[in-house]
């Protein structure tokens, strides 16, 4: 096997999304494991960086603005129509050029996504043995009723990661027909490959392989769904293969060289994809990495992101010929976005057509500031 390649060179930004307010413990590094990542430019890791070794848990409610018991009917349909959604009216002391200037200086990176499994367990071990992935933290809220698990690659502070929330007592949940699909990069789809970063004592990279005899044969063997036998992408010399973990979330194998960042695709459609990439360029500062045409599959894409696609997460955004909405179901929740000032960030997102489904502002006993917001298609996402 190819080894992986160090970290590209990104802002640090760390992941939390959730976070409770008694003294909790630091996150699951050492004081011997603290990790070593190249910066791209000035950076201080101030309030992020903190939030990591809080260790986790924004309570749900503070996300929705309302109980928990109420949260999944909420938020799972994107939480539009409740009095936590309000549509953002563009800013009488902010103008279009400020908020693109700030939205092109800011210091952004997408951190992690999170969606709900019905056996927190089970999908744990489905990704750490068929997907190579580490568990990097886990918590129980028994006062919230939920536990959620972070998984991965490579530590927050530079790596994309998944959450996984399970609310008690629900086993079942229903994905919609909006999501679309994680994708991992691996070396080989069909004989295996799948690798993550870690670091040793010294905080120096290791590269640590995660073997297996053949991917698809062992998701079968585990209790997942193929979907799509290996095979080469149509006009392309890549080779992919679709599977299904145990909640039925999708996940495309991409074969690629080595990465630094093997979790790298969120596909999420959309009815609108032109007014989207505009959204996701102005409001979010993403950029336009390519965009394809697939009229003999009746589909366009367009894959935006913070940097090459061969070392950053991206976003594909999927528009279907003539589908202009879709089931987002309760399953899918959203992704969080690091950003150097969350009330700027704001402005913007109102300034460009967003909805804020919470305001921002500190989060209680602490100095930590978070907003959420939807784009256009409704898809949530959360900032800070």
């Amino acid at each position: 096997m190819a080894r992986i390649l160090p970290p590209a060179s990104t802002s640090p930004t760390p992941s939390t999304s959730q976070l409770s307010f008694p003294l909790l413990p630091s996150l699951l590094l050492s004081s011997c494991s603290r990790p070593r990542v190249p910066l791209s430019r000035a950076y201080i890791p101030s309030r992020r960086i903190a939030l990591l070794h809080l260790g986790g848990a924004i309570p749900q409610s503070l996300l929705s603005g309302v109980k928990a018991s109420t949260l999944l009917r909420l938020e799972g349909n994107s939480i539009e129509g409740s009095t936590a959604a309000t549509m953002a009216q563009p800013s009488t002391n902010v103008t279009e050029n400020n908020a693109i200037d700030w939205v092109k200086n800011d210091n952004r990176r997408m951190l992690h996504v999170v969606y709900r499994v019905g056996d927190l367990h089970k999908t744990i071990k489905f990704y750490t043995e068929c997907l190579g992935m580490k568990l990097l933290r886990k918590r129980d809220i028994p006062e919230e009723r939920y536990s959620n698990a972070f998984l991965g690659y490579g530590p927050e502070e530079s790596n994309f990661a998944i959450e996984l929330t399970y609310n008690y007592g629900v086993d079942k949940y229903d994905i919609g027909t909006g999501f679309g699909h994680f994708g991992i990069a691996v070396e080989d789809v069909s004989s295996g490959g799948l690798a993550f970063l870690c670091h040793n004592c010294d905080g120096s990279l290791l590269f640590d392989m995660f073997h297996v005899m053949r991917v698809v044969d062992l998701v079968k063997a585990k209790g997942g769904k193929v979907t799509g036998e290996p095979s080469p992408i149509k006009g392309g010399n890549t080779t992919i293969a679709f599977i299904e973990d145990p909640d039925g979330y999708k996940f495309k194998l991409l074969e690629r060289g080595p990465t630094p960042e093997p979790l790298c695709q969120l596909m999420l459609r959309v009815g609108d994809l032109d007014r989207s990439i505009t959204y996701h360029k102005k409001a979010y500062g993403m950029k336009l990495l390519r965009k394809r045409d697939y009229p003999e599959y009746k589909y366009t894409t367009a894959m935006m992101g913070y940097g090459p696609e061969d070392k950053n997460v991206v976003l594909e955004l999927t528009y279907n010929y003539g589908v202009k909405e879709y089931d987002k179901g309760n399953g899918y929740a959203q992704i969080a976005i690091g950003t150097d000032d969350v009330y700027k960030t704001a402005e913007a997102i109102k300034v460009f057509g967003g909805k804020i489904a919470l305001q921002p502002g500190p989060l209680p006993g602490i100095n930590t500031k978070i907003m959420a917001c939807l784009d256009p298609d409704g898809w949530k996402s959360v900032q800070f």
